[in-house]
């Protein structure tokens, strides 16, 4: 039977996917082609060869037109959605001028451009000159200029990762509104570049006008697959590549979460909280709302930046003995882990993770905290006190988001690879106080995509009719009355007043080594 397929393409930091989905949200054939993440030439950086991705997705093409010849030929449409917060610098000709560097990519600028007067003083009035400032030395683009001057003045177009692929699969220099996430001078609010050449933005961010990609919205038409693109990867010259959104944008889309009343959650590398909103919302001051999948929406988001890394940093500092269980077994680490959630209590006997492994904009000064060591514990309270710290940051995030949208938030839908875990799902439904719903595929963000491919393509009148048809939730967790009570106990009465407590500490800890970098 013939029916029409949308190709999703999802590049993320370890893996590139490519993803056939049916009209009914069905994946009908897939293939995934593992990638280092980065490189690294100094401590710190995170770094990568563009054509990396690219020929990961050509790869992926090659082996999925083999394995499913027929249903490969039913794709009618291609939809992207990448990592966010990656730029890719081209000159005219449209050749890479240096790797890309990644979101991870904790280098810094040292003497970005002075902020006009009136924006440092405006800056100062609302508190957030550190904010601005922090964003400035770890904008790109600054760095760029400082210390690759002869490589600044060759750039023609500055792109995150979605706008290249984009340009490799059409020939445009185009990228999807949905997709513009990062150090980029976007007007957050509009979702378009700012209108005045005086926007602080341009200072904040350092990046020309000339310099950025024409935007479209979601669902258009960004180009065609060019004659050069289909001889690469296998897809039919003139297939439509349409406008996509970020992995966390798609995610959210493609978990269901439609408005404030419904969460996504990401279980990732980084952590995410979002809902989709028709208002702009900041659910912490000053920081954005990104745009969504969803055209004129939003994606309120409170962000965990190292969220479950820090079960990969658990696994290399203690999991040893696991990892060669898991070996033997022939099943990944994280499955023999996930025991040790089983074995331990709600609470980890007052064993309690701060989870700020990783600094935030909002939180320069901050580090990760583990509190309420006694002779009871082991690696397996310490590492349930990893997946319970990561929740209580989501209940938080719950809470802001609430705050702001004045709606309270009755679901929340996990996704990525935290979600593959029953008992990780459980103990956020349990921490957060909120059922906890599993889509029916782990491929939440390439759903996503294949949403918008399907409403680009006209068989749905919208998205929510597109959601209502594409997205099913296998799973659904409720909370557990008797641990919900240890949980709230222990995050009202311990987490939410921890970070507060430690902050005078961590500054001095800064002071003392100038870590963490500002």
């Amino acid at each position: 039977m013939n029916e029409d397929i949308i190709a999703a393409i999802d590049c993320g930091t370890q893996s590139v996917r490519v993803l056939l989905f049916n009209h009914i949200g069905s994946l009908v054939a897939f293939e995934k082609v593992g990638i280092e993440p980065y490189f690294s030439v100094r401590p710190g950086w995170a770094e990568q060869d563009p054509y990396v991705y690219e020929n990961a997705i050509i790869e992926a093409c090659h082996k999925l037109r083999t394995r499913a010849p027929k249903i490969w030929e039913q794709v009618k449409g291609i939809v992207l959605t990448t990592q966010r917060d990656t730029c890719v610098l081209v000159d005219k000709k449209g050749e890479v001028l240096r790797p890309a560097i990644l979101w991870l990519d904790q280098r810094m600028a040292k003497s970005p451009s002075r902020i006009p007067f009136i924006y440092d003083l405006g800056f100062r009035l609302v508190g957030e000159l550190e904010t601005a400032k922090i964003s400035q030395k770890k904008s790109k683009a600054y760095w760029i200029k400082e210390n690759e001057p002869e490589v600044w003045k060759k750039i023609y177009k500055f792109l995150l990762l979605s706008g290249w692929l984009n340009y490799r699969l059409t020939g445009r220099m185009a990228d999807s509104r949905g997709s513009q996430i990062g150090h980029i001078p976007l007007n957050y609010k509009i979702r378009d570049w700012p209108k005045s050449k005086h926007d602080y933005r341009w200072y904040v961010f350092g990046i020309d006008y000339d310099k950025l990609p024409e935007l479209v919205e979601p669902g258009e038409v960004i180009g065609y697959i060019t004659s050069d693109a289909a001889e690469r990867t296998g897809f039919r010259a003139g297939t439509p590549v349409f406008a996509g959104a970020s992995d966390k944008g798609c995610e959210t889309l493609g978990t269901g979460c439609l408005d404030p009343s419904s969460a996504c959650v990401s279980l990732g590398t980084t952590v995410t909280l979002q809902v989709t909103s028709p208002k702009y919302l900041e659910p912490l001051k000053f920081m954005p709302s990104y745009p969504a999948a969803i055209p004129g929406f939003y994606n309120p988001e409170v962000e965990i930046f190292r969220g479950f890394w820090m079960v990969t940093w658990f696994k290399k500092e203690f999991g040893h003995y696991e990892a060669e269980v898991a070996q033997e077994q022939g099943v990944p680490v994280e499955e023999v882990l996930n025991e040790f959630l089983k074995s331990t209590p709600a609470g980890s006997m007052g064993l309690l993770l701060q989870p700020y492994w990783g600094a935030g904009l909002k939180t320069p000064e901050a580090r990760g905290a583990i509190v309420g060591f006694g002779d009871v514990h082991t690696r397996a309270h310490m590492y349930r006190s990893i997946i319970e710290g990561i929740s209580y940051a989501l209940r938080d995030a719950a809470e802001k988001i609430e705050k702001v949208s004045h709606i309270p938030i009755r679901t929340v839908a996990a996704s990525g690879g935290g979600s593959s875990s029953d008992s990780i799902c459980q103990i956020l439904a349990d921490v957060m106080d909120k059922p906890v719903l599993k889509v029916h595929t782990s491929e939440g963000s390439g759903l996503g995509a294949a949403i918008i491919g399907f409403y680009a393509l006209g068989v749905y009148g919208s998205f929510r009719e597109a959601v209502e048809k594409m997205v099913r939730y296998e799973k659904r967790f409720e909370p557990n009355p008797k641990n919900v009570t240890i949980y709230t106990d222990l995050y009202n009465g311990v987490y939410k007043r921890l970070y507060e407590s430690l902050k005078p500490l961590y500054k001095e800890m800064r002071r003392i080594t100038g870590y963490p970098e500002y």
